[in-house]
C-alpha cells in the first residue's frame, strides 16, 4: 500500500500545483485588468505586473518619446492606427527598454520602462545589436522557451513556456575579427532567471534583447507586439504560441525601435546591474 499512497500523494500535490498556477494565471489577469479601455490603464498594469522598473525624469520621457518619432519618420514609416511600440536604448551605459503608446495624432504617451541587456561586443559570434525599426510580422513566427540548460547550465530563453519575439535576419556588426557587417537573428526574449536576470542592465547579450520576465509576460498576455497575429486569429489561424488567456487591447504594435543616445555617463535613472 505506500507505494500507491506515495503515488497518490505525488499526484495530488501535482493537481493542487497545477490548480494553483491556473488561479494564478486568471488571478493575474484578473488583477491587471481585463478589457482595458484606456492606455493609460496599461501604465497601471505596468506598475503591477512588471518587478524590474526604472523611474525616468519627465524630460528622459520626452526625450525618448521624440527619439522614437523620428526614427519612425527617418525610416519612413507612418503608423496606420494608434499602437504600443518598444524603444531600446543600447548604449552600453543606459540598457534600457521602454514601452511607448503612439497616437497617429498627438505625442507618445510613456507607459513603462525596464532594465535591458544588449549585444556585448568583443567575442566570437557576438554582435553588436543592430540599431533602426524592426517589424514584428507573421513572416517570422514566434515560439516559446523550452526552458533547457546549455553546457554552461543557463537557460538562454529564460523559463520554460516564455514567449520568443522574432524580428527575423538582420543586418549588424559583428563584435569581433573586423567588426564588418554580417546577418544575426534579433529575437526578444527572456532570460535565466537564476544566473542572468539579475544581469540585466549591463550590455551581455550575442546580440539579442533580453528583458525580465514579467516584463515579457506583460508584452504576451496583452499582445502589445501582436498587431498581425490577432487580426489573422479572427481570420481562423490558431497560433499556438500566443497567450492561451490573452488579452489583447486595440493598440496592438508592431515595432520595435533600437536607438543609440551615445552618452558617456550612466544616468542616475539606468540600472546599476548585478556583475
Amino acid at each position: 500500500m505506500y507505494p500507491f499512497k506515495l503515488l497518490f500523494l505525488r499526484l495530488s500535490h501535482q493537481l493542487v500545483c497545477g490548480l494553483a498556477g491556473l488561479f494564478l494565471l486568471f488571478s493575474t489577469g484578473a488583477q491587471a485588468g481585463q478589457n482595458v479601455q484606456d492606455p493609460k490603464e496599461m501604465a497601471a498594469i505596468f506598475e503591477t505586473l512588471v518587478d524590474k522598473r526604472l523611474a525616468l525624469p519627465s524630460e528622459e520621457l520626452l526625450h525618448y518619446g521624440q527619439l522614437l518619432t523620428r526614427t519612425l519618420s527617418q525610416a519612413l514609416i507612418s503608423l496606420t492606427h494608434d499602437q504600443f511600440v518598444l524603444v531600446v536604448d543600447r548604449n552600453p551605459l543606459v540598457q534600457a527598454v521602454l514601452i511607448y503608446w503612439v497616437p497617429v495624432v498627438g505625442l507618445p504617451l510613456f507607459i513603462g520602462a525596464s532594465p535591458t541587456s544588449t549585444g556585448r561586443p568583443g567575442r566570437f559570434d557576438y554582435f553588436e545589436t543592430p540599431l533602426g525599426v524592426f517589424e514584428h510580422t507573421l513572416e517570422n513566427l514566434d515560439f516559446r522557451a523550452e526552458g533547457t540548460r546549455n553546457e554552461f547550465g543557463i537557460r538562454g530563453y529564460g523559463d520554460k513556456g516564455m514567449r520568443v519575439y522574432d524580428f527575423g535576419w538582420q543586418l549588424a556588426n559583428k563584435g569581433w575579427g573586423n567588426r564588418s557587417p554580417s546577418i544575426m537573428r534579433l529575437q526578444m526574449h527572456a532570460t535565466d532567471p537564476d544566473v542572468l536576470e539579475s544581469r540585466l542592465g549591463q550590455a551581455q547579450s550575442k546580440g539579442c534583447i533580453r528583458i525580465p520576465a514579467s516584463l515579457n509576460r506583460l508584452i504576451d498576455l496583452y499582445g502589445l507586439l501582436d498587431a498581425e497575429y490577432e487580426p489573422s486569429m479572427l481570420e481562423g489561424k490558431n497560433w499556438w504560441m500566443l497567450h492561451p488567456n490573452r488579452q489583447p487591447t486595440p493598440w496592438s504594435g508592431r515595432y520595435l525601435v533600437v536607438v543609440e543616445t551615445w552618452r558617456t555617463e550612466r544616468p542616475s535613472w539606468a540600472s546599476t546591474a548585478a556583475p
